[in-house]
């Protein structure tokens, strides 16, 4: 199979964590009879010191002529960097948001798992994190109350600022038939998380997900309203499979969930349209203060590769086989600076890299 990938190496520590998901990538090539095409395009930072701008058109056709993205971490420090002298429209991460709308990428996809070797950085009581967990957040990404019409105006003399919440039914029911269907390469079970005791969007949110839920037998669904659904992340993570939500809600709710797990260095994330395509990163920064210094996770970024192959490619067999190398890695005691713990080995991103396509069998 043909695999063309459209690569954003991007800022800070970007070009080096992505190499050494492309190491991975031939790997599982290489072991399972794929041929990868590489086509590397500049965004944030990089294409402003080139272009002038965060991303070009041209950068935007070639992602568009591909299969899928794969995406490293893009801006820099906001203080010190003359990037953000710039005016907000040509900063770094206007090239982020301007690629998101030009490839319609409306799912976000954000795991969060605690790998049994790590349970140590969980912040949560031992009694929870020794159950483990294992879910994955579904946020509609181009709608709510982020996108809707916005103003602030005076009123007898007295400021008021105005933001619209707004989705129609169609932008609930496409994000709905993505969450149903990652529910369908996992555990079968769908929490929908609302607000429907109060705001009629929720409303309009659970019967739309009703209607869909008609069309996947298979998969449990239950509805949790927000504010629950934020006390049972830290109470009981482990009841959860895929949680399906609005633009907002997800952006909150997947903070907490990556904060559960003890180590943002190991978050991949998605973020799909209503075809197979889709943009992979990691959930981490740039970090410009360790560029360089092949002391950066690549874990994240790895994994990030693997959901490509399971989302975009549906060859779930060689993500699984990347998730396996990923976990053997840390079962065999090797971490990065970050994830560092007594008694492990500390290798650095190049060697990180190397450990883990060494394990695709």
């Amino acid at each position: 199979m043909d695999l063309r990938i459209t690569c954003i190496p991007g800022d800070g520590i970007g070009p080096e964590i992505v190499a050494e998901a492309k190491k991975v990538l031939d790997k599982v090539a290489e072991k399972y009879g794929h041929q990868m095409k590489y086509t590397d395009i500049l965004m944030g930072g990089a294409s402003i010191d080139a272009y002038g701008v965060p991303l070009t058109d041209e950068a935007i056709a070639t992602a568009k002529a591909a299969d899928a993205v794969l995406m490293g971490s893009i801006g820099g420090n906001t203080t010190t960097s003359p990037w953000y002298k710039l005016p907000p429209n040509l900063r770094p991460e206007a090239g982020l948001l301007k690629i998101r709308k030009a490839l319609n990428l409306f799912a976000n996809l954000r795991p969060a798992y605690l790998y049994e070797e790590l349970a140590g950085a969980c912040p949560l009581k031992e009694e929870i994190s020794s159950q483990g967990f294992d879910m994955l957040i579904m946020r509609e990404l181009t709608g709510g109350l982020y996108f809707g019409e916005r103003k602030t105006i005076e009123e007898n003399g007295v400021k008021k600022a105005i933001d619209t919440l707004t989705y129609d039914e169609n932008e609930i029911r496409r994000i709905a038939i993505k969450g149903f269907d990652v529910a369908m390469k996992r555990r079968k079970k769908v929490t929908s998380v609302d607000k429907a005791n109060v705001l009629d969007s929720s409303r309009l949110w659970r019967k739309v997900v009703e209607e869909v839920a008609k069309d996947y037998p298979e998969v449990t669904l239950e509805h949790m309203l927000v504010d629950n659904c934020a006390m049972q992340l830290v109470k009981d993570p482990a009841q959860f499979d895929v949680i399906l939500t609005e633009n907002m809600f997800g952006d909150i709710l997947s903070d907490e969930a990556s904060m559960v797990t003890g180590s943002i260095g190991m978050l991949s994330s998605a973020s799909l349209n209503d075809t197979k395509f889709g943009l992979y990163e990691p959930s981490h920064g740039s970090a410009p203060d360790i560029a360089g210094l092949d002391v950066a996770n690549p874990i994240a970024t790895i994994l990030s590769a693997s959901m490509m192959l399971r989302y975009s490619f549906d060859l779930d067999k060689e993500a699984d086989a990347i998730d396996a190398a990923v976990k053997k890695v840390l079962q065999d005691g090797f971490r990065t600076g970050d994830i560092m713990s007594e008694g492990c080995t500390k290798v650095g991103c190049k060697k990180m890299g190397d450990l883990i396509a060494e394990r695709i069998i």
